[in-house]
């Protein structure tokens, strides 16, 4: 009997210790929805320096400008933190796409990144060549691409080439809203743990990346990080491979069909390698389907087509380090422990990168400035980190961490991974927060359970034991630290902005940004100030052995 009591004791004192002080977070509240900064911040970042593509001259003037923001805010240590090299810098100065016969249309269309230039304007004829669709056995995929190039060969020269599947829309087929909440029966499934199922070992010499973005999130999701990185070099090979082809043919330039229309993600990337020691892919432009469909329907009707091509972009080959932005609110009593907000401040070229991730960067900033403006007192040191090289493969959190906290390859940790209690991050655009990933730590779900109390009536709900991916919490994750990504309402993210010309600022939902900055302020807050650091998962396995197990 007394050893319950003594039981019920400790678990009483624990839970009143991960209570959250309502005072802290009424101010923290007012301060977020009163006087917020962020669509400031977001406007900023995204109309008046965005895009920010990786070591771009954009990207070095957003960050000179978010820098000197952090330290009006008071934050100290502010700094960049170089990694790399990273690669070769490319700018987007001016392009076109038209159509000049048998109609003129100036076609709705964007050159994607690390394309090279075109010498004025260059006319020519189109060609519809659609790619074989990656997909099966590594084996049947390289055969599929023989196939192509023997098919090909010799006849591409001067065209432009469509290499997209001309899709039609289907009479009755229901679309996607273009914007949406989670409903409450879709935030039900989602705190649902998955089913126990035996854990697969895959031969990587049989796997192949697939075209189809919502496949491909499914096969890394299911798969090692390890497994991840070798796939996607395996896929740079393959790009890298088609690219020499094309060079070699003389294209004109290279056309693909943006299927944002047909509910898939689009992903306007990049069009080569950004090493600047591998040539450069041909000027690759993704353009809307329905004028897309327009060229192939004359194509494939015997209509003769003209095309006329317009692409100039500031190119640096010399390899170009590049940084991440890092400050700090310090601590008190524990300021040698760490707790970190984070989110990736690079983005993709077409659009000014509000929502992807312009979004995160800006509450993720307005985090820290309402800490900082209210001066609560932290026991912990608060660390602010935005990334660059995110949508290039996490390159610049995963450098961060192998820098300061372990490599994963090899499981080798440093001193100061002891000392990091947490790391927060917001990447799945401007949503609401709805509740958090807990990345099956289980410890963690008591704590959130009361942090997040206080904003159950803004809805956030749901805590979800799965794990998400794509972000740039995995890098914290891999060497086993408590890294966290928040669970966010899609809005018009996957079906409008992501990767697109349309990721501008209109699409931002200031109330949304507003709420998120003030939840995630409270959750760091009591992260920084609670006894003892953040429960962690046991430390995972090194990659390298990890990836010799799946052989």
């Amino acid at each position: 009997m007394r050893a319950t009591i003594i039981a019920l004791a400790f678990a009483t004192a624990a839970v009143a210790a991960d209570a959250p002080d309502l005072a802290v977070i009424h101010q923290i509240k007012s301060e977020a929805f009163e006087r917020s900064e962020v669509m400031v911040t977001l406007e900023n970042l995204s109309d008046r320096y965005g895009p920010r593509l990786t070591a771009s001259p954009e990207f070095k003037e957003a960050s000179d400008w978010a820098l000197k923001r952090l330290q009006e805010y008071g934050l100290e240590n502010v700094h960049t933190e170089k990694w790399g090299p990273f690669g070769r810098g490319w700018s987007l100065e001016k392009f076109a796409l038209e159509m000049t016969q048998p109609r003129y249309s100036l076609l709705s269309a964007f050159p994607l990144a690390w394309s090279s230039t075109v010498n004025g304007e260059v006319a020519g004829e189109p060609i519809l060549a659609p790619l074989p669709r990656a997909g099966g056995r590594q084996q049947l995929a390289a055969a599929a691409w023989d196939q192509y190039v023997e098919k090909y060969k010799g006849k591409l020269r001067g065209k432009a080439v469509f290499v997209s599947e001309m899709l039609h829309n289907i009479d009755g087929q229901e679309s996607k809203p273009e914007l949406r909440r989670y409903t409450e029966a879709e935030l039900h499934d989602m705190a649902a743990a998955p089913d126990p199922t035996e854990k697969v070992q895959y031969d990587p010499k049989d796997l192949v990346v697939p075209d189809d973005p919502a496949e491909r999130a499914r096969l890394y999701a299911s798969i090692p990080q390890s497994l991840q990185d070798e796939l996607r070099a395996r896929r740079e090979e393959a790009a890298a491979k088609r690219t020499q082809f094309f060079l070699d043919e003389g294209v004109l330039a290279l056309v693909q069909d943006d299927q944002r229309a047909r509910d898939a993600l689009t992903f306007s990337e990049a069009a080569g390698p950004y090493d600047g020691k591998k040539p450069l892919a041909p000027p690759t432009f993704v353009v809307t389907s329905e004028h897309y469909n327009r060229v192939a329907r004359l194509l494939a009707g015997k209509t003769t087509v003209e095309m006329r091509v317009t692409l100039r972009a500031r190119i640096s080959d010399a390899p170009i380090d590049a940084t991440n932005l890092v400050g700090e609110i310090p601590g008190g009593s524990k300021k040698d422990e760490i707790v970190m907000v984070g989110a990736h401040f690079d983005s993709w070229h077409s659009g000014t990168g509000a929502t992807d991730n312009g979004a995160g960067s800006a509450v993720m900033i307005e985090v820290v400035r309402i800490l900082k403006a209210l001066n609560v007192k932290m026991d912990r040191t608060v660390r602010i980190a935005l990334w660059s090289g995110e949508e290039q493969g996490l390159l610049g959190s995963k450098a961060y961490v192998k820098e300061h906290f372990g490599d994963p390859k090899t499981m080798k940790i440093t001193a100061a991974h002891a000392k990091l209690s947490g790391y927060f991050n917001l990447d799945n655009g401007s949503g609401k927060i709805r509740g958090v990933y807990l990345q099956g730590n289980d410890a963690m779900r008591p704590l959130f359970e009361q942090w997040l109390a206080p904003f159950r009536d803004q809805g956030v709900t749901t805590l979800s034991i799965r794990n998400t991916g794509g972000t740039d919490h995995l890098s914290f994750d891999a060497v086993g630290l408590p890294g966290f990504q928040f669970i966010q309402d899609p809005l018009d993210y996957s079906t409008v902005t992501h990767h697109s010309n349309m990721d501008n600022y209109d699409h931002a939902i200031a109330a949304d940004l507003m709420q998120a900055a003030a939840v995630i302020a409270s959750v760091v807050y009591d992260a920084a100030t609670r006894p003892e650091m953040l429960p962690r998962k046991p430390l995972p396995k090194a990659q390298d052995a990890e990836t010799s197990a799946t052989r």
